[in-house]
C-alpha cells in the first residue's frame, strides 16, 4: 500500500508540474492524454513496449521502434506502465521491452509472469537516468518538485536492469552504451529516427518560407529548440558566444523553443528574441523551418549530457535547416564538421562557425542540402538497417 500511495503522489506531482510549466489550457491537456492513455487497447504482435509516459522519449522509444520493427517485419505493440491489463498481456507476446518504467507493483508482477513463462526482458533507456549516482549531473532534477524527485531515487528502471534474469539492453548512443555494458548487458545500438509521420509533416512545410518565420526574410534567425526542461545550463554554455554574435549582427535575430531560463545578459536584446513554450509537434517542426541557423549545445563533460542523441541534428537537417552542435562523441558521429553541420567546442568556435553561416547564405543552403540527404539516408525508420538487432529479436520470438 506504501508503495502504490508513493507512486499516486509521483504522479500527481507530474501532473503539478506539468500544469504549472505548461499553463491550464496545454498543460491539462497533457495530463489528460496522460490519463486515457492508459486504457489504450494494445494491439496484437510478437513484442510489447512497455513504457512509463507519454511524452517524446516515449515517442521516439517506442512508437518509433515499434515502426521501425514493422518495417522489418516484425510487429509489436505499446502500452503504458499502468495500464490495469499489463500482467494478461504476458501470455500474448515473447519479448518484452520495458522503457524508463518505475518499478511498480504491477510493473513486478508482470516480470514475475514473464520469468515464469521463460520469456525475453529488454531493458531500454535514453537517458542516463536508471543509475541515481548520476542525479548530480541532472540539471532538471534540482527543479523537480518533492513528488516528481521520487521517481528517480532508485533509478528510472534501475530495478530492472539489476536483475540478473534481464540479459540484454537497448539504447540510443554509444556513450549510453557503454555504461550498460559496464552492468555486464548485450547492448544493441538503435538509433532515434524520425517516423513515417514526420517526414509527411515535414513534405507539407514550406522550408524557408517566410510563412513560417516569426521575423523578417531579411534577418537572419538563430534558433534553440531545447524540448524539455533541463536544459538551462547546455543554453547557458553559448550565452557568451550568442551576445557577441548579436552585438555584432544587427540583423540577427533568435527563437527560443520551448521551456528556457535565460541570463539577464539578453535583457538587452529582448525585442529581437521570439520565446515559444510546448507546441503541437507539427507546429515545432514549423518553427525549425522559420530558422537560418540550428543551435544544439550541452554542457562538456557532464555524462548526463553525453548521454543525449543526435535527434536536434536531425530533426533540423530534415528541413535542410544547418545545425551548430556542441563537439562530443555523439554530434562527432553524425556530423562531418564543415560538410553537413558544424561542431564547436569552445567560445571561439561557436563564435566563428555561427558567424560563418550568418556570413555566407551559400555555405547555409549546401550545409542544410547536405544534412538532409544524410538524415534521409541514416535518420528514417524507411531507411533503418539494424539486422543484428532484428535478427535477435526473430530469435526470441521464434523460440
Amino acid at each position: 500500500m506504501f508503495i502504490i500511495m508513493k507512486l499516486l503522489l509521483v504522479k500527481i506531482g507530474k501532473a503539478i508540474h506539468t500544469i504549472e510549466r505548461d499553463g491550464i489550457f496545454h498543460g491539462g491537456k497533457r495530463v489528460f492524454v496522460a490519463f486515457f492513455s492508459l486504457f489504450k487497447k494494445v494491439k496484437e504482435g510478437d513484442i510489447l513496449f512497455i513504457t512509463g509516459g507519454v511524452g517524446d522519449s516515449a515517442r521516439y522509444r517506442t512508437q518509433h521502434v515499434s515502426e521501425e520493427l514493422a518495417f522489418h517485419g516484425i510487429k509489436s505493440s505499446i502500452a503504458v506502465q499502468d495500464n490495469p491489463m499489463l500482467t494478461k498481456h504476458v501470455d500474448k507476446f515473447s519479448v518484452f521491452v520495458f522503457h524508463r518504467t518505475i518499478y511498480s507493483p504491477g510493473v513486478k508482477k508482470m516480470i514475475d509472469k514473464i520469468k515464469q513463462q521463460g520469456k525475453e526482458i529488454i531493458f531500454d533507456t535514453d537517458d542516463l537516468v536508471f543509475d541515481s549516482k548520476y542525479l548530480k549531473h541532472m540539471d532538471f532534477f534540482k527543479k523537480m518538485n518533492r513528488f516528481e524527485k521520487k521517481l528517480y531515487e532508485n533509478g528510472v528502471g534501475g530495478e530492472i536492469l539489476r536483475d540478473s534474469y534481464v540479459k540484454v539492453a537497448t539504447t540510443s548512443t554509444q556513450y549510453l552504451a557503454k555504461k550498460l555494458e559496464e552492468r555486464n548487458k548485450k547492448v544493441f545500438i538503435v538509433p532515434n529516427k524520425l517516423p513515417e509521420s514526420d517526414i509527411e509533416i515535414v513534405g507539407n512545410i514550406k522550408v524557408n518560407n517566410l510563412e513560417n518565420r516569426y521575423f523578417s526574410q531579411e534577418r537572419i534567425v538563430l534558433g534553440y529548440f531545447s524540448g524539455a526542461h533541463g536544459h538551462d545550463k547546455d543554453f547557458s554554455t553559448i550565452e557568451d558566444s550568442l551576445i557577441e554574435i548579436m552585438e555584432k549582427f544587427d540583423e540577427v535575430r533568435l527563437f527560443l523553443g520551448g521551456p528556457l531560463e535565460v541570463s539577464d545578459k539578453f535583457n538587452k536584446y529582448q525585442k529581437r528574441i521570439i520565446r515559444k513554450s510546448y507546441v503541437p509537434r507539427a507546429e515545432n517542426y514549423r518553427n525549425i523551418a522559420g530558422v537560418d541557423i540550428n543551435l544544439a549545445p550541452l554542457e562538456i563533460d557532464n555524462p548526463f549530457c553525453e548521454s543525449k542523441s543526435e535527434l536536434k541534428f536531425f530533426e533540423a537537417g530534415i528541413l535542410g535547416v544547418p545545425t551548430v552542435a556542441v563537439s562530443n562523441s555523439t554530434f562527432a558521429g553524425a556530423i562531418e564538421d564543415g560538410v553537413d553541420g558544424f561542431l564547436a567546442g569552445n567560445n571561439n568556435e561557436w563564435f566563428a562557425k555561427i558567424e560563418r553561416l550568418i556570413l555566407n547564405p551559400k555555405t547555409r543552403k549546401e550545409m542544410g542540402k547536405n544534412a538532409r540527404k544524410k538524415v534521409l539516408s541514416r535518420y528514417t525508420n524507411r531507411n533503418s538497417n539494424n539486422e543484428e538487432y532484428y535478427n535477435y529479436l526473430r530469435s526470441k520470438v521464434n523460440n
